[in-house]
């Protein structure tokens, strides 16, 4: 029997995640249909996409751009009602008419579309660090109560799911520990003393993976797997000394799930994102992702090494994070995005990134957040200290 197509809403469709994502729903016409896409200020590239999908909706960020979008797509005699702001994001995730939603918007904007589609019951294909470091608690009550399916995407998460056992009530007792694997970035052998010289360029040309700039820069300083602890310790219900982070250079092994007996179950595949979203989009199922296979006869070696704090500082800010009060987790997050903004802006050095989350962190203390305005306000003052924090080092 043909199972009905599920109807799919992709917040930021334009970004790395949400491209591939619509490569991986082009492959397979006859699962998948496009409800809604949104995204920020790509007017033209969304407007290819609407012209491909033929979504119903499509949302950007700022009344500005969608005017633009819609004046274009009228041009072209598109059948796609365009919408704009926060509040539009809430609404296509939430949609009755929706399956499935790919949550790929970078940053705290994320948030609370996110919690939307949680607390509607969706099948949330998370790509988004953000809802969980900053939502934590928050996000995953949204999701028991809204009865949501919840499925990671990043590459280590998903790899740690899928080593997992199947039923979530025996992971605790089972599993002795997480091992999430980092590629290292491009600055794994760099002497850290030539830090302070890095550009944007240069930090942004990740070895492995095709990225965004904000995550690339996280990769190279090791803060997105700093964010991937703290994502891990939520997603998994692990205690934070239960997850350990391990580099390796090749990205073959996206992680690993080490059991009580100490036997470990690792996932391998190519370092494409398409794996990840596949298995999301298709869970329980497995479809094709376009991604090459691996070649074991030409694979080498794998590699394994401890990680240096002297050269990646930020890592151990996420087990510090986790120790804080509940919101510190959004200090970290919120401080992290206003540092590598700056030094994506050139007002900021390499180095000074960890700086400015460490004295963030030691600058806040947040209250309890009872919902998602208490976590927007933790939010925003800590972008506020980061801020200042950054104007005194670019001084």
């Amino acid at each position: 029997m043909t199972m009905p197509a599920q109807s799919v809403t992709i917040l930021g469709s334009t970004g790395s995640i949400g491209t591939s994502t619509l490569d991986v729903i082009a492959r397979h016409p006859q699962r998948y249909t496009v409800f809604a896409l949104t995204a920020a200020t790509q007017v033209e590239l969304m407007l290819e996409q609407c012209r491909i999908f033929a979504p119903r909706f499509a949302v950007m960020a700022s009344p500005e751009h969608a005017q633009q979008l819609a004046e274009r797509v009228k041009a072209q005699g598109l059948k796609v009602k365009v919408l704009a702001g926060a509040q539009a994001l809430c609404d296509v995730s939430a949609d009755p008419q929706v399956d499935a939603v790919m949550a790929a918007i970078v940053g705290a904007a994320g948030l609370a579309p996110s919690l939307a589609a949680a607390r509607a019951g969706k099948k949330l294909l998370l790509a988004n660090k953000e809802a969980l470091v900053v939502g934590g608690e928050l996000f995953m009550q949204a999701v028991k109560a809204g009865a949501a399916t919840l499925l990671p995407i990043d590459s280590e998460h998903s790899a740690v799911f899928q080593s997992l056992p199947e039923d979530p009530t025996a992971w605790a007792r089972r599993v002795e520990k997480i091992v999430l694997t980092a590629s290292g970035g491009p600055f794994r052998t760099r002497d850290p003393a030539t830090l302070a010289a890095v550009t944007p360029q240069q930090a942004c040309a990740h070895p492995n993976w095709v990225m965004g700039r904000k995550i690339s820069v996280d990769s190279a300083t090791m803060m997105n797997k700093a964010l991937e602890v703290i994502e891990a310790r939520y997603l998994f219900g692990l205690a934070p000394e239960r997850i350990e982070v391990v580099i390796h250079p090749q990205s073959v092994i996206h992680s690993m799930v080490q059991y009580t007996d100490r036997s470990v179950l690792a996932q391998l595949g190519t370092p494409d994102m398409r794996v990840p979203i596949a298995y999301g989009l298709a869970w329980p199922e497995r479809i094709g992702s376009g991604a090459a296979a691996l070649d074991f006869a030409t694979l080498g070696a794998l590699t394994f090494e401890p990680v240096d704090e002297l050269r990646f500082p930020g890592l151990q800010l996420a087990w510090d994070a986790l120790a804080g009060p509940t919101g510190t987790t959004a200090v970290l997050n919120a401080a992290n995005e206003v540092a590598v903004a700056a030094f994506l802006d050139l007002r900021l050095r390499f180095d000074q990134i960890h700086a400015v989350n460490h004295a963030t962190l030691a600058a806040l203390s947040p209250s309890k957040p009872a919902g998602l305005d208490d976590l927007l306000a933790i939010d925003t003052e800590a972008r506020a200290v980061a801020a200042a924090v950054v104007a005194r080092c670019g001084g």
